[in-house]
């Protein structure tokens, strides 16, 4: 056949150098999925204990004293290994993981801090260079499900009685008699006042605007006023309440040391909180579901007062309590548990430079008096209302001027300071959290859905790739690499994005990813035989058939795009899940369906010309 005259045989060799760096880049990011995983448990001393109570611990550790102990309970040990920092073990089976831990924490003395994970098995060089791999949902490794209900209309509530008592307080400064204080609904408190104290009482009205600019004064009459939160304040708090429960929820789930866990907000008021891979959901709603918060008060001088609040200790003594916090949980800017010289438990506190002050300024005024440590919780009565348990954990008497950093004493045990630090340095809620799902997926159940997707995919996979080597011929092998090429693309920008997690629907997107790139091919491959047939070089047929088909490409999945970014945008859990495969699928689909395969094409028709003659 005789061709009209050759186009320019134009290989920009930059262009070339570009996509092949990127293309092993997303090689190398995807590696890590291709290894196994390895159930690991380290040991460690994160308290430092006394002298005279290390002295009576079990004797000293060795690898095989930890093999033997495991060994007795049918735990398979891969390896121990010691360090100056501990001992790191290996298990057999992934499944022993939880029971091995157990054994370990309920042997070995309380100085020792005993840490399962499941690991990646990649060489040190990828884990230097940063290789991750993929992390799984629920339906594909197993774990826990929380959907959370926080109750921002309470947290509105509470926030008004504290500005209610702020007002109290400053009447009470400022020597005003005659003032009386209600709150009359969750966003609104009125004031009766005496014209007597006409001048100072507005002096007092315009000091509280100034301090809390989302409230608004409405006159009720000559002797009362109103103060209501604005609709935009209202709005503005329940974002930020929302923000700082979540960015709460993700501290306490990174104290776990789960780092695969998916924290999003699911609705108005609810997060959704999935923990792949938990093997001890117990733990895990303990910490997750604890709606703790520390405050410390002021023992109360006389108990009839209406600003005194009643709590027993644990002896069932009732103290009487100012109202008014000294400080709260959301001025702890470090909690650490240890020990005094006695070895008895304790946590050690640093506080915010806001806490600092107000402790500082506190202790100064009040050294020798006692300063009183409530806990407090939420939970769910019989008749599903939110209520309220507190319960004093603490009674120091202050010693002399403290600062930012001081202690909590009188800890019933090692385990319970390490919870309560644990707790404080995730923060404390910004509004009461209960928990109205739980839902645990076992690893088995896992495994088998990662059996049957991958299946799945092999066999679309293998198809695909046989229809279009015989079909298309030397186009349709140039197509399969760069099917190849898509997938593990695909794999890497999953494993380089922090926030992508990999579900049971997401394999059923990239069963669709791959159709989505054979089309782009197809297409391209169809528009290159029409431009042959019309007696053009089979470089001229390359350039226009691949300049004609991209515009119908682009088109066709700028349209499935939009449909992904809407079904990311509104979906949870693996609705969300396949929605990113999606479309990061129709990108990989793209780069590699018309820059990398015009690329091999272009390289295979320079060597030989005559190529494309054999496609049908």
């Amino acid at each position: 056949m005789n061709f009209p005259k050759k186009a320019p045989r134009r290989i920009v060799k930059w262009q070339h150098l570009v996509l092949l760096l990127t293309l092993i880049l997303m090689v190398i990011s995807a590696l890590p999925n291709f290894y196994g995983d390895k159930a690991t448990l380290n040991i460690t001393n994160k308290l430092e204990a006394p002298k005279h109570l290390t002295e009576q611990l079990i004797p000293e550790l060795s690898p095989q004293t930890i093999k033997q102990l495991l060994h007795e309970q049918n735990i398979q040990v891969s390896s121990v290994k010691s360090s100056a920092d501990g001992f790191s073990i290996v298990l057999a089976k992934q499944e022993h993981l939880a029971k091995a831990k157990q054994v370990l924490i309920d042997t070995l003395p309380d100085d020792k801090v005993v840490e399962g994970a499941i690991k990646n098995d990649s060489p040190s060089w990828l884990k230097q260079l940063g290789g991750q791999p993929i992390k799984l949902g629920l339906d594909l490794s197993g774990g826990v499900l929380f959907v959370l209900d926080v109750d921002i209309e309470r947290a509105i509530s509470d926030k008004v009685a504290d500005i209610a008592l702020d007002i109290k307080s400053l009447a009470r400064e400022q020597r005003i008699r005659a003032l009386k204080v209600k709150q009359v609904s969750a966003t609104s408190i009125k004031v009766d006042f005496s014209s007597t104290n006409s001048k100072s009482t507005k002096a007092l009205f315009k000091q509280v605007l100034s301090t809390y600019p989302e409230l608004i004064q409405q006159k009720l009459s000559a002797q009362q006023v109103s103060f209501t939160f604005t609709e935009q304040a209202t709005t503005t708090f329940r974002q930020q309440t929302m923000a700082q429960t979540l960015k709460t929820m993700r501290g306490r789930i990174e104290e776990l040391g789960i780092t695969e866990a998916v924290t999003q907000k699911q609705g108005k008021n609810r997060i959704r909180i999935e923990l792949p891979g938990v093997h001890d959901p117990e733990e895990a709603k303990r910490i997750i579901g604890a709606t703790a918060s520390l405050d410390f008060y002021q023992l109360a001088k006389h108990n009839n007062s209406i600003n005194v609040k009643h709590i027993r200790n644990e002896y069932g003594q009732l103290l009487s309590l100012n109202n008014k916090v000294i400080f709260s949980g959301s001025n702890i800017k470090n909690a650490q548990a240890g020990r005094d010289e006695m070895g008895s438990p304790l946590v050690n506190l640093r506080l915010d430079a806001l806490g600092g002050k107000k402790m500082s300024d506190f202790s100064k005024r009040n050294i020798g008096a006692p300063m009183i440590t409530v806990f407090s919780e939420y939970y769910r009565d019989a008749n599903n209302e939110l209520m309220k348990k507190s319960k004093v954990i603490s009674e120091a008497t202050i010693q002399g001027h403290l600062s930012s950093v001081f202690s909590i004493t009188n800890m019933k045990s090692t385990a319970a300071a390490q919870e309560l630090a644990l707790l404080l340095r995730a923060g404390s809620l910004a509004a009461p959290v209960t928990i109205v799902k739980q839902r645990t997926i076992a690893a088995t159940l896992g495994d088998d859905n990662i059996d049957n997707g991958v299946k799945a995919l092999v066999i679309g996979v293998s198809i695909t790739l046989i229809f279009m080597a015989l079909w298309y011929r030397a186009l349709g092998m140039i197509a399969n690499v760069a099917l190849a090429c898509n997938l593990l693309s695909l794999l890497g920008l999953m494993s380089l994005l922090p926030g992508a997690v990999l579900t049971l629907p997401g394999i059923a997107g990239l069963v669709l990813t791959v159709g989505m790139a054979v089309d782009t091919n197809v297409l391209i491959f169809e528009r290159i035989k029409e431009e042959i047939k019309k007696g053009l070089s089979p470089l001229l047929a390359i350039e226009r058939g691949y300049k004609n088909a991209s515009a119908t490409i682009f088109d066709a999945n700028i349209t499935t795009m939009i449909t992904g970014i809407i079904l990311y945008s509104i979906g949870y859990g693996p609705v969300k899940g396949f929605a990113l495969i999606l479309c990061l699928g129709i990108l990989t689909s793209m780069f590699t369906g018309i820059l990398i395969s015009k690329a091999i094409t272009n390289v295979v028709i320079n060597r030989n010309d005559t190529i494309l003659l054999g496609a049908k």
